[in-house]
């Protein structure tokens, strides 16, 4: 049978009303953890592993793969109007997503983000039916030192996101760093910078960081400049983006799109690192890179499309192969071997219905979250009028209910107050937070990743430079860094801070 064949099967699979209603379930689900920041979908689908037990395979697998490409599109909802990332690939949404709301064109924004979202889905889903035994054999192709100049490149790359001066931007994503090393070392077991607080001995999680720097610093600023009244919001005019809109979104959701598949195959980036990847992308090659967190419409559609197809091409290697990419991929391994199947090459052949259904299930997925996403977009924007005086309440209260709600510790609590105070902080000396974020998240992963590669090595640095993939990647990086220092382009990033 070719592609089309087994596509149409799969339809046929996904398209019973019984999977319909776990696909709707999944989506709805995914959705709704999106837009309340804190559980997030790695702790949903932990949550709804046990009820797997009772489901049909294909049917548990359906919605549990909903609750995950759901929460992409819902995690951009809260981040373009309060500026409060819902998910973590969701952090870059706020450069100009929020910026667009500012200016009166939140319903543009959301409705861009949405059609992103189902554009990225519908081809990613294609992609997988059509080369995803290939493309998880090049993912075998990288081990750790591929991963290390990988995430390199990734690390240095954040520094594009920062417009201004270059020390500034270096030195965030350094703190980012720094901030990923806090808790205890897996390797030696040695506490790093806890001060001896039990509390940090797990490390810092990532939404008091995310609620501290972003939803927390935001109210700080906006009281500080109008008092209660809030940052005046320009008159909402529509609710559906202009033709201009589409003319600059779709290539930049193209390329976000195919940027998201080929890291999202890849063990340990997943949508964050490739949400960035894809702004900074954008950014480097714009004709005019000073729009850029001003309310450009690249750098909301290029990230919005890269991370929804990153979350759904993460199925390709474990499907494929049984490797689980990241978290979520390995509890939805769990998920399959609590029904007694066990995910790698032989899955396509042996469970043709699950495999098809659930590739089909993703192009049925995507099509709900537009139909229950766009119609609220009305809903969403009227929150804007809501007087300020009563929102940034509802913001902290939301913050503060979301970092309580992972462990149920005080101490994350005030831990996210103190990351706001650090958040507004640090935007009074013009830095800014998305690429402290990313080195953040790509810390803990580069530190294991280059520990990996020296044991492998027994030590000898020279495999990242004699294995192509890794030196190929760290040359790169080499000119990357080069192109950023030269002085031409030095000034115009002073001017851009201007």
């Amino acid at each position: 049978m070719d592609v089309f064949a087994n596509l149409a099967y799969g339809l046929s699979v996904a398209g019973t009303p019984d999977n319909l209603l776990f696909c709707f379930i999944g989506v709805l689900l995914g959705t709704l953890i999106g837009v309340l920041p804190g559980l997030g979908p790695t702790a949903t689908v932990a949550m709804l592993l046990p009820i797997t037990f009772f489901l049909p395979p294909t049917g548990a697998i359906i919605m549990l793969a909903g609750i995950f490409y759901g929460a992409q599109y819902g995690g951009s909802t809260t981040a373009i109007l309060v500026k409060l990332p819902g998910e973590s690939s969701s952090v870059v949404t706020c450069l100009d997503g929020y910026a667009m709301a500012q200016q009166g064109r939140a319903g543009a924004a959301l409705a861009i983000a949405a059609l992103g979202s189902l554009f990225a889905g519908c081809v990613t889903a294609v992609v997988i039916a059509i080369a995803g035994p290939p493309l998880a054999e090049i993912a075998i192709l990288f081990g750790p030192a591929e991963y290390v100049a990988l995430l390199t490149l990734g690390v240095i790359g954040a520094v594009v996101l920062a417009s201004g001066s270059l020390p500034k931007a270096i030195a965030m994503v350094l703190l980012g760093l720094l901030i990923g090393c806090i808790g205890t070392d897996l390797t030696s077991g040695e506490k790093r910078l806890t001060f001896e607080i039990t509390a940090l001995y797990d490390g810092i999680g990532f939404v008091p960081l995310a609620m501290g720097m972003f939803g927390l610093a935001e109210v700080i600023f906006g009281l500080e400049e109008t008092g209660s009244r809030g940052r005046p919001t320009a008159a909402i005019t529509r609710l559906w983006p202009t033709r201009q809109d589409f003319k600059d979104a779709w290539p930049a959701s193209t390329r976000g799109t195919l940027l998201g598949i080929v890291l999202g195959v890849l063990p340990g980036s997943g949508a964050t690192l490739a949400s960035f990847a894809s702004y900074a992308l954008e950014k480097k090659i714009a004709r005019d890179p000073s729009k850029f967190g001003t309310g450009a419409v690249q750098g909301l559609a290029g990230p919005e499309s890269a991370n929804n197809a990153a979350a759904q091409a993460c199925f390709i290697p474990m499907l494929s192969l049984g490797v689980p990419p990241n978290a979520i991929m390995a509890l939805m391994i769990g998920a399959l071997m609590i029904q007694g199947i066990q995910p790698g090459p032989t899955v396509i052949t042996s469970q043709p219905e699950l495999f098809w259904g659930m590739i089909a299930s993703m192009l049925i997925g995507n099509v709900m979250l537009v139909l229950l996403n766009l119609p609220l977009i009305g809903l969403w924007v009227k929150l804007l009028r809501v007087p300020y005086a009563l929102l940034f309440p509802v913001i902290l209260v939301f913050c503060a209910i979301g970092t309580y709600s992972l462990n149920n510790s005080v101490f994350e609590v005030g831990l996210m107050a103190g990351f706001g105070v650090l958040g507004y902080t640090l935007r009074k000396l013009n830095c800014e937070m998305a690429p402290l974020m990313l080195g953040f998240v790509v810390g803990p992963m580069l530190e294991e990743n280059i520990r990996r590669t020296m044991l492998t090595s027994n030590g000898d640095p020279s495999v990242f430079v004699t294995r192509p993939i890794a030196a190929t990647m760290f040359a790169l990086t080499a000119l990357l860094l080069l192109s950023m220092l030269l002085p031409s382009l030095s000034r115009k990033r002073e001017m851009l801070a201007e």
